[in-house]
């Protein structure tokens, strides 16, 4: 079995360990053009989906194990000046609009946490939904249809109406309501525009439950969780609000919005309630812990770009202070730091915890809720991710896309556990996943990693 696998769309090289690119850039991520090198590590043998997902079968594999061979094919793809800009303004709509939702987020999350109230559901698996969820789903959905036309947009999301179609969700709803509201009278401080009138519940339905795409193989989609790690939020934790675009079963950008991520790594081990504490003993211009992020990539740029959130009455004026992130360079496991998700429901700590030991990774686990995960191992804060779900658990599109690109972009590696691109072309889930998903900042750890699920797996009880 191949060690290695990197989605290539027809003529777009990725980053895949020793592969690095350079670019001169225009600040906050809008690339001009791109020179890329052959750095690749002796001995590695790269095997590249070279074809669109849409346009091979899953066993369609091309393998490339000479740099020269690694070089002509980058020759053979470069990119126009037209192509590198063609995502600009879905890239630009997309950061203001998660800005925007990072903000609606942190708001009603302080609302939680300070008092007990009816604003948190339980759906069909048990998992909660806020006042939040719809929410964000609702704003994104009006953001993204009023600025691209209603007619050019579809979603892929996590929430439906139906909980708050419901007579006795009549209080849930104004909530929403009002919420989205607030939330969009304040879209001209992102630089987007407000709604002439305010949007009565109707209005508000209608755009929650426009998210109605089936996703698929062909055309564009958006998938947008609106509050990934619920868990973590309603306990005043880790989430994050996640939005990707996905063109012909290919995600070309992903936003990532983390309100708790700190800014500085050696708190992401403490517990939320210290993070509260320290932020009400902080001078809130500070760097401190609370003030979160968005980090975003876009496919073939060879770059993602980090945005402090916007905070108090502030305006965001593009790039925002943006500054590009990398993964880290550590490639000894003995030194790196390895998340895995806080909720034993889908995933499994057992194995994860024997593979930590097999491959030689020493250091205590880093449990984050939501696709703040991906963000770490993209700012370098973390090298490695595992997931291995639970018989009977099936990966959701949108828990993965946005994390997929700005991981990649950033220079790292995510393959499923059998070393083949996650496949977004399937419709709301990852189908044919192999057995897990594995996330690394290098080449080296990452196939570590997939000899030892081969070695390991058949022992498991997954």
């Amino acid at each position: 079995m191949p060690l290695n696998c990197s989605s290539l769309a027809s003529r777009v090289p990725h980053i895949l360990g020793g592969l690095k690119t350079t670019a001169t850039t225009r600040v906050g991520g809008g690339v001009v053009l791109f020179n890329f090198f052959n750095k690749i590590h002796q001995n590695n043998s790269l095997c590249i989906a070279s074809l669109p997902l849409n346009k091979r079968n899953d066993s369609q594999r091309f393998c490339l194990s000479s740099s020269s061979s690694v070089m002509e094919g980058i020759k053979d793809s470069g990119f126009s000046t037209q192509e590198i800009e063609k995502y600009s303004k879905e890239l630009d709509i997309a950061v203001r609009a998660v800005q925007m939702a990072c903000s609606l987020c942190q708001k009603v999350q302080e609302s939680l946490i300070s008092k007990t109230n009816s604003q948190v559901q339980a759906k069909d698996d048990n998992s909660p939904v806020t006042v939040a969820d719809w929410s964000v789903q609702a704003t994104v959905s009006w953001i993204l249809s009023e600025t691209l036309g209603s007619r050019n947009v579809a979603i892929v999301a996590e929430e439906d109406v139906q909980t708050l179609s419901k007579p006795d969700s009549a209080g849930l709803l104004e909530a929403v309501v009002q919420t989205v509201n607030d939330c969009l009278a304040e879209a001209p401080r992102f630089g987007l525009k407000a709604p002439g009138t305010i949007l009565g519940s109707s209005e508000v339905l209608e755009a929650i439950s426009r998210c109605n795409s089936a996703g698929g193989p062909s055309g564009r989609f958006w998938a947008l969780d609106p509050v990934d790690g619920t868990l973590g939020f309603v306990r005043g934790d880790q989430y994050a609000v996640a939005l990707a675009l996905i063109e012909d079963g290919e995600v070309v950008l992903g936003v990532l919005g983390c309100p708790n991520y700190p800014m500085r790594k050696e708190w992401l081990s403490y517990h939320h309630r210290y993070h509260r504490i320290i932020s009400k003993l902080t001078p809130p211009t500070s760097e401190s812990w609370d003030k979160g992020c968005v980090i975003y990539a876009r496919r073939g740029s060879g770059e993602a770009w980090m945005q402090p959130l916007i905070q108090g009455h502030k305006k965001l004026v593009w790039p925002n202070s943006a500054t590009p992130v990398r993964v880290s360079t550590i490639e000894n496991p003995a030194l790196a730091t390895f998340c895995e998700p806080v909720e034993k429901a889908n995933s499994s700590h057992s194995f994860t915890a024997g593979l930590a030991h097999s491959v030689g990774l020493r250091k205590q686990p880093l449990r984050v809720y939501s696709m703040v995960k991906y963000a770490a191992i993209a700012r370098g804060d973390a090298e490695v991710f595992m997931k291995f779900a639970r018989a009977g658990y099936k990966e959701k599109i949108w828990d993965h896309a946005a994390g997929v690109v700005i991981i990649r972009e950033a220079g790292g590696v995510v393959t499923d556990a059998g070393g083949c691109p996650l496949n977004f072309s399937k419709g709301m889930y990852l189908e044919g996943l192999d057995r897990g998903i594995i996330a690394c900042a290098g080449i080296k750890l990452h196939e570590k990693i997939i000899k030892a699920v081969d070695a390991s797996w058949n022992s498991s009880s997954l």
